[in-house]
């Protein structure tokens, strides 16, 4: 694609793309900072489930671990996928290029005590993701002839609201969501990954004397084809492959991390006192709530979407008879990607070449050069754990954003190939060119769903106490 046909592409989508951020990341003043509202939004769930379901985050985390051991195994349970997959399949779409690159820029921005409240809302996350996979097991939809489930907000929207006698309200809600999604899914899960899972190949093979300098295109056609080669295979071939890959990416990144954090130990108690004093002083506080706009909630999301109700889509097919059981499970979610993952970034900045109020380099690349402070060699780790990051992305999205296409368009053979094909195609394109105003587009409408989600959940709250009640009562505390 030439320069001139995309920036038609930009001039065409600008303003539509302005209008939706504009409104969705409308920001308030709040002690000097401009938080968005979005953020607030998402906080206050958070704030509420964790309330309302008595710090289901903490008092749950113990358990959600032995369902994942198969302590609380339910054979004969309809779903496609183990909890286990289901799992994995949803943190391959969270855990992304936003744990390395976003958690870089929030602590260039906000410092240190940005680091805390991610942590927080990553905490408070695991209460809003358990009420979103609860509910998206217990409205999803389970075809009789192909066994093919169907779940996730667009479901318990429609059907959950339609039981308290709102189904209007709730078919509209529904079909809103699933639109936004399916254009939402193009940008952050497709298009930004393939654009910088190529960049990281190009820039770690010789940068402007890499064999792909000027062809990155090609890089995007095998990150297709490849993608293309696990998502033919539907729920099922994703889980399989996730269920091995995140794993394996997840240990090689935290080990790495490790390391890094082991050979500077005598740093690491001077980092902790910085991040918890810089939490609540005025740079700090301003900082997390910018650290968190720029990590949690634009681009670099991946580390928390609850409230999004996205991941939902993946836990609703998996093999489980009580809904509240995949609830549990999902809660580890925020915990993993955001509380493990995030704050062993920023602890290995922290604690090599963050410099207070220095102004330079962020994103992946000061990542990269704490990562170098230890190992020369670090960076190709690196590159390889952002370029599995953004593949596993991919992968997660695709279905998510396939799952928002059938909603609208049915689960036809013909319908579904489409969406592949047109996916893996943006994909291609994504590697190669410069679409801002798309991709601003859709991560506008990749948050406006939080929006109808959060409605439709805090409709629905007392469905899901009365599932966890239920589950507690027969399965958790037998006899």
């Amino acid at each position: 694609m030439d320069a001139g046909v995309d920036g038609l592409l930009n001039a065409a989508m600008r303003p539509v793309a302005d209008a939706i951020a504009g409104f969705i990341f409308y920001a308030v003043p709040i002690n000097g900072t401009q938080v968005p509202l979005i953020v607030i939004w998402l906080v206050i769930g958070g704030v509420f489930f964790t309330t309302f379901l008595r710090g289901i985050n903490l008092t749950g985390f113990a358990h959600a671990t032995a369902i994942l051991r198969g302590k609380f195994s339910q054979p004969g349970a309809s779903g496609e996928v183990s909890q286990f997959q289901a799992l994995t399949t949803a943190v391959s779409g969270t855990v992304g290029i936003g744990n390395i690159a976003g958690v870089a820029v929030a602590i260039s921005v906000g410092g240190p005590g940005a680091t805390f409240w991610m942590i927080v809302a990553g905490l408070l996350g695991m209460s809003t993701k358990f009420a979103e996979c609860t509910l998206a097991v217990k409205y999803r939809r389970i075809d009789p002839v192909s066994g093919e489930v169907s779940g996730g907000p667009m479901y318990y929207l429609q059907r959950g609201l339609a039981a308290l006698g709102h189904a209007k309200i709730g078919r509209g809600l529904a079909i809103f969501y699933a639109a936004s999604m399916v254009v939402g899914c193009l940008g952050i899960g497709n298009m930004f990954q393939s654009n910088q899972a190529a960049a990281i190949i190009i820039n770690t093979t010789g940068g402007a004397a890499s064999p792909f300098a000027g062809q990155a295109w090609v890089l995007g056609v095998a990150q297709a084809v490849i993608v293309g080669l696990v998502i033919v295979g539907g729920i099922k071939s994703i889980g399989r492959v996730t269920a091995r890959l995140v794993p394996f990416m997840v240990m090689l990144y935290v080990v790495c991390a490790l390391v890094v954090l082991g050979l500077n130990a005598s740093a690491i108690p001077d980092a902790l006192v910085a991040i918890v004093a810089g939490a609540f002083s005025a740079d700090g506080v301003a900082g997390g709530a910018i650290g968190a706009m720029i990590v949690g909630f634009r681009r670099a999301v991946f580390s928390n979407e609850a409230g999004l109700g996205s991941a939902s889509i993946a836990h609703s097919a998996s093999r489980v008879a009580h809904p509240a059981s995949e609830g549990y499970v999902g809660l580890l979610e925020p915990f993993i990607d955001t509380v493990l993952v995030c704050t062993l970034t920023a602890l290995v900045i922290i604690t090599t070449v963050y410099v207070p109020g220095a102004i330079g380099v962020n994103g992946i690349e000061l990542t990269s050069a704490a990562f170098a402070t230890t190992f020369s060699w670090a960076p190709i780790p690196l590159s390889v754990c952002a370029v599995l990051f953004a593949f596993s992305t991919m992968l997660g999205w695709s279905y998510y954003g396939r799952k928002a296409f059938s909603f609208l368009a049915g689960t036809s053979r013909t319908a579904t190939i489409g969406f592949n094909l047109f996916f893996l195609a943006f994909v291609v394109l994504g590697s190669s060119v410069e679409l801002g105003a798309l991709i601003d587009l859709s991560d506008a409408l990749v948050f406006v769903v939080a929006i109808p989600n959060l409605l439709g959940l805090y409709l629905l709250a007392p469905v899901v106490r009365q599932e966890l009640t239920r589950y507690n009562d027969e399965v958790r505390k037998p006899g």
